[in-house]
């Protein structure tokens, strides 16, 4: 091998030695002092570093711009996700540039970077970002790195008159669906996705590129003083998100590659990395993944409020109210209640609220003051709210009604009432199982077994199961058997039977709800008998 041959592999090395090095350090300052903010802060300044190096010893024309989008382009570079740029070019750029352009991001992946890179013009970047959110959303979150400084400032311009609120408001909302429709809109996976599940840090991301397109700034802080959330909202969303991004670093490192799913074969071992030990009641991985839970379930409430409150800037004028009863109206489609006080005043409207959702098909959910006061009246469902004939009422009217049985029951879960009201369903709502047939935790797998019952009752749904749909059209009581599903697990993680456990729980919660002693007693049966 030549000595000029040479030298481009020993000019790589050391950049790549540079790298390897720089990286290390942080991660030994991370598992020093576990300062998430930090090491994703200094992450991506030591790749801007390295990259205003490498552009200016590869002595790039002076007319091009280094751009840094998408999550690096924010500032936050976990240990091994993707570097994203965007090479501004001018107009008219000439074969120089072209090879020298070719070259360095030849050496980006030479020296270790896993760069994600596009190549482009202005007149370019108008046309790719005009026919898809995605580059929109990619290109939003831009941030400058070297080179032409007037060419950077002609591009932020051009996206701003490109990017319309309405529009890019009903794309992110769809991309979400549909993103959350690939987990079967839970976050209660055995093995959930951090980045990407229903309540991980998409979620919250999600939010702030819709508040960037409406000039609402791209900051917890700015929402805060836009009056969209509060100071103590906004810290408590930090906490959450801070949680799941010390999650996905800890991920990243223990697999040493790019890996945002808590598959089974990490969570022992990052559970004892966060000092999680096994106690009689649940293993330490088992903690490890109900904090996850928890931190899932209050971004999904906090994404629920916020996604509502940004369209209403979007679309002020629609806000017309209907009156439902003396406690509730309709107001843009959702579920208002009347006043913030009602529910402290008046608790029973806590099970009303979605007894009103099933009834009013029309109703998309519920509005953000009503999500925002239940989350702060739910410890009023207490042992004296569980006690009262009129709660107990409005429960088994929630199981009687037609239609919303499912969405009513996993709305009380997402929201935190429904295992208020079963404290046995709370013990086991974000509850592991590590066996072969299950693949969510314990409450969610129980919502999926409702929401199978609740499939016979369809008839567009009677060619998959004739007979079990031709059986449940002829049961004159189907509460009863969303009983039995409710309760067919509830005991799991107890010492002894489950379904000798879970009987028990059942006849007694059917009994105290009035249920006849026969109707008591078939639900007992369902539950006793559901493995036989």
């Amino acid at each position: 091998m030549t000595k000029a041959s040479q030298e481009p592999d020993t000019f790589a090395r050391s950049w790549r030695q540079r790298l390897q090095s720089e990286q290390a350090a942080l991660k030994a300052e991370f598992d020093a002092h576990a300062n998430t903010s930090r090491l994703l802060k200094k992450h991506s300044r030591l790749v801007d570093v390295l990259l205003q190096d490498l552009w200016l010893a590869a002595k790039i024309s002076p007319e091009v711009c280094l751009i840094a989008v998408g999550g690096y382009g924010r500032g936050e570079l976990f240990p091994h996700s993707d570097v994203d740029l965007l090479i501004l070019l001018p107009e008219q750029p000439n074969a120089d540039i072209d090879r020298s352009i070719e070259s360095l991001i030849g050496l980006f992946w030479d020296i270790g970077l896993a760069v994600g890179h596009s190549v482009r013009n202005l007149q370019e970047c108008a046309e790719e970002a005009a026919k898809d959110a995605t580059v929109q959303t990619n290109l939003l979150e831009s941030r400058y790195l070297i080179g032409d400084k007037d060419l950077y400032r002609h591009f932020e311009k051009l996206l701003a008159s490109i990017v319309k609120p309405a529009e890019f408001y009903q794309a992110k909302m769809l991309e979400q669906q549909q993103r959350h429709a690939r987990f079967n809109d839970t976050a209660y996976n055995l093995e959930p996705n951090i980045k990407e599940s229903p309540g991980g840090l998409r979620d919250l991301q999600n939010v702030l590129w819709i508040s960037r397109s409406l000039g609402l700034g791209h900051d917890w802080g700015a929402l805060v003083r836009h009056g969209l959330i509060t100071q103590p909202e906004a810290r408590q969303i930090r906490r959450h998100e801070r949680h799941l991004q010390m999650l996905r670093i800890r991920l990243h490192y223990l697999a040493n590659r790019r890996e945002d799913r808590l598959i089974f074969d990490f969570q022992n071992d990052m559970a004892k990395a966060l000092g999680f030990s096994n106690t009689p009641r649940r293993r330490a991985s088992e903690q490890l993944m109900y904090g996850f839970y928890n931190s899932a379930k209050f971004i999904s409430l906090m994404n629920d409020i916020l996604l509502q409150l940004l369209e209403e800037r979007i679309k002020p004028d629609d806000m017309a109210t209907t009156p439902i009863n003396a406690r509730f109206e309709a107001r843009h489609g959702q579920l208002e209640i009347k006043s913030t006080s009602i529910l402290q005043r008046e608790p029973s409207a806590i099970l009303e609220s979605f007894l009103l959702l099933e009834q009013h098909q029309e109703l998309k959910g519920m509005s953000p003051n009503l999500l925002r006061t239940l989350h702060r009246v739910k410890s009023l469902v207490n042992r004296e709210f569980r006690l009262s004939d009129k709660n107990r009422m409005l429960f088994i009217k929630i199981l009687q009604e037609p239609v919303g049985v499912t969405h009513a029951l996993r709305l009380m879960n997402r929201y935190g009432i429904l295992g208020r009201y079963i404290p046995g369903f709370g013990r086991i709502v974000g509850q592991m199982q590590h066996d072969l047939f299950h693949v969510y935790t314990v409450d969610e797998h129980i919502l999926n077994v409702l929401r199978n019952l609740r499939r016979f009752a369809l008839p567009r749904f009677n060619h998959e199961f004739p007979l079990c749909s031709r059986l449940f059209s002829e049961f004159d009581a189907p509460q009863l058997l969303y009983l039995g599903a409710l309760f067919h697990d509830i005991a799991k993680g107890r010492d002894g039977d489950h379904s000798t456990l879970g009987a028990v729980d059942a006849r007694r919660f059917c009994r105290q709800h009035g249920l006849p002693k026969a109707d008591s007693e078939l639900v007992a049966w369902l539950v006793e008998s559901h493995l036989t």
